[in-house]
């Protein structure tokens, strides 16, 4: 009697506690801790923000895996298995399976104001005349579109170049290219349009950003298209990225513009996979 008292007992407190609730899934996300304004590891950048928004649009929790974006990133983060999406990626990269873009950007022109008129062109004579900065990679073969196009019109010799990944145990390494517009080591300045947007807004006097005119230079395009990337294959896990970002297109945009990121027009192609 006393050991069916205790079973009764026992199943009115399991019954005031409910049934136990699983475990919220988890969004993993690859990004880098030193990288604004994409990402950091106080989850400032804009990357940042749009993954958390998604991550919550799926009732997901966001978690991150940091790796520092170099040679090797995806082979230390997505085909390890340590994340499963790489926000801010090429669309149609080949070695990921892309979502739709969810944002297309251009290289732009980085200049302190009082100029007569902005620059927009390489064929500016002006350029001739100025001490251009320009992103490089570091292997010729494999640098920046606006190296390629300045180097094609026999602009060398007043280019400077500035590494791409630029001195990792600074915070924010990329942005001593416009910092050097800003300070005047260079006249001009050609960078990536998020990294350009974010840091010419913030210095003092703001700089100028002018959106390269042209879509492509030759064979090089100087507008992009950018996605979120996961694992090769990986269509289901796509379908749902694709899904969030359409929902949250008012707020991404909203982000994007928070960070001054320069933004044409998605393509028509670019719309599907």
């Amino acid at each position: 009697m006393r050991a069916l008292s205790a079973l009764a007992a026992l199943v009115v407190v399991l019954g005031a506690i409910g049934p136990a609730r699983a475990a919220p899934a988890t969004l993993r996300i690859c990004a880098d801790p030193n990288n604004l304004p994409f990402s950091n590891d106080r989850q400032q950048g804009f990357e940042n923000q749009i993954a958390n928004l998604v991550a919550t649009d799926l009732g997901e929790t966001p978690s991150y895996f940091w790796w520092a974006q170099r040679r090797g990133f995806v082979r230390n983060t997505l085909k390890a298995g340590k994340c499963d999406v790489w926000p801010g990626v090429a669309s149609r990269l080949d070695m990921l399976t892309t979502t739709k873009p969810y944002y297309r950007s251009s290289y732009v022109f980085v200049s302190r104001g009082g100029a007569p008129a902005a620059i927009d062109s390489f064929d500016d004579p002006r350029l001739r005349r100025l001490t251009i900065g320009v992103q490089m990679v570091g292997n010729d073969a494999n640098n920046t579109p606006p190296a390629h196009a300045l180097a094609r019109r026999g602009m060398t010799s007043n280019v400077r170049g500035f590494m791409l990944y630029g001195d990792y145990r600074r915070p924010s390494p990329p942005a001593a290219i416009v910092d050097a517009v800003a300070h005047g080591q260079v006249d001009i300045a050609l960078v990536w349009g998020p990294l350009a947007g974010y840091f010419a807004a913030r210095e003092t006097p703001p700089l100028t950003v002018t959106p390269v005119k042209a879509v492509a230079d030759g064979a090089w395009p100087m507008q992009f298209d950018i996605s979120m990337g996961v694992r090769k294959g990986d269509t289901a896990l796509r379908d749902r990225l694709d899904a969030a970002l359409s929902r949250e297109r008012g707020r991404i945009d909203a982000i994007l513009d928070a960070y001054h990121v320069p933004r044409p027009a998605l393509t028509r192609a670019a719309s599907g996979h």
